[in-house]
């Protein structure tokens, strides 16, 4: 048997703003990498994809991550992820509004 464990953190911010964060363009701003591009441009879509490198042990590895699943009412997306020596995730972030000034995130 396996033990699937998801993060969540409530957020001191509107589930919009936290939302909007967790658009492609900002992606760099959170995660631990360089976006190089992201195909299409604009706002989160299924099939759109995101070239990322991270450094790590002097050197730049390169990731990708494609959109899955998008479903903005529910401010929901799943994406998977191809990374170095044959790693793989598939994951789901989602945003649930606490209060007008809070947010539950949730990954995994």
């Amino acid at each position: 048997m396996g033990l699937n464990v998801c993060p969540a953190a409530i957020v001191a911010a509107p589930v919009e703003v936290v939302w909007e964060i967790a658009q492609p363009a900002h992606l760099g701003e959170w995660i631990d990498g360089r976006i190089e591009r992201i195909e299409p441009e604009g706002p989160m879509t299924v099939g759109q994809t995101i070239f990322i490198t991270a450094p790590a042990f002097g050197r730049r590895w390169q990731a990708t991550l494609t959109v899955e699943q998008v479903l903005p009412e529910r401010h929901l997306f799943g994406m998977d992820g191809v990374f170095p020596f044959g790693m793989r995730m598939h994951e789901h972030i989602s945003c649930v509004a606490i209060d007008e000034t809070s947010c539950r995130v949730q990954y995994g």
